[in-house]
C-alpha cells in the first residue's frame, strides 16, 4: 500500500487540533453506518500523510488491517488520558499502554533533494507500524507532561462535537475546534434562531 492511496470513499481528515495525538483522537468521530473511519479504504494512509508522519507517496509494504486495530487502540488510550486530564481523573491502564508504545523508536528521517534541488523530508526506510505508533504516543507524553500545554486543552463547545484541541488563542477564549466548522455552524444556528424569533 502507498500511504497516499485513495479509496472509494472521499474523506478529508482535519488537522487543526494543535497536536498529532489530538488529531488521532478526532478520528473517533462516527463514520457512515457506524463503521470505523480508519478501516475504510485508504483512510489510515491518508491520515498518516496528513498528520505529517509519512511523506506523500511513501510505500507501506507491511500495511494490513492489523495496523488499523493498533491505531484504534492507541487512539482510545490517548482519548482516555486526555479526557481524564480535562476532568481531573486518572486513567492508569491507558497511561501504561501509551508509555509502552512511546518506548519504541519513531521512524528515522533524512533530508533528500527533490526534483528542483530543494531539500524535503524522507524516511530512511519503510516505516513499521510500531514506529509510527511510537511517534504519536511520544507526542501524547510530551503534551500531557507539559503543564502549560495541558492547561490549554479544551473540549469543543460545538453541538455534537467531541473534539479536543489546544487553545493557543490570545486570551485563551477559543470556543470551537474550528471557527470555520463548528464556529460557523453555531453562527448559522444563531442567525436562524434570531430570524425565527422575528417571525413570531
Amino acid at each position: 500500500m502507498t500511504a497516499g492511496a485513495t479509496g472509494a470513499a472521499s474523506y478529508d481528515w482535519r488537522f487543526d487540533s494543535g497536536r498529532i495525538c489530538l488529531d488521532l483522537m478526532a478520528t473517533a468521530e462516527p463514520a457512515a453506518e457506524g463503521r470505523e473511519a480508519l478501516a475504510q479504504a485508504g483512510r489510515l494512509g491518508r491520515w498518516l500523510v496528513g498528520a505529517g508522519l509519512v511523506p506523500a507517496g511513501t510505500a507501506l509494504p507491511a500495511f494490513d488491517i492489523g495496523w488499523v486495530a493498533r491505531f484504534v487502540e492507541l487512539r482510545d488510550c490517548v482519548g482516555q488520558l486526555v479526557r481524564a486530564q480535562i476532568d481531573g481523573r486518572r486513567a492508569e491502564s491507558a497511561l501504561e499502554r501509551v508509555n509502552a508504545l512511546a518506548a519504541g523508536a519513531p521512524p528515522s528521517i533524512r533530508a533528500v533533494p527533490d526534483g528542483d534541488g530543494s531539500l524535503v523530508r524522507a524516511l530512511s526506510a519503510a516505516p513499521e507500524c510500531g514506529a509510527l505508533l511510537a511517534a504519536i504516543a511520544r507526542d501524547a507524553v510530551d503534551l500531557l507532561t507539559d503543564p502549560a500545554a495541558r492547561a490549554r486543552l479544551r473540549q469543543c463547545e460545538g453541538d455534537n462535537c467531541r473534539r479536543v484541541y489546544l487553545d493557543t488563542s490570545r486570551g485563551r477564549r477559543r470556543r470551537w475546534c474550528s471557527s470555520e466548522v463548528c464556529g460557523n455552524r453555531e453562527r448559522v444556528a444563531r442567525h436562524r434562531r434570531r430570524t425565527a424569533a422575528t417571525h413570531l
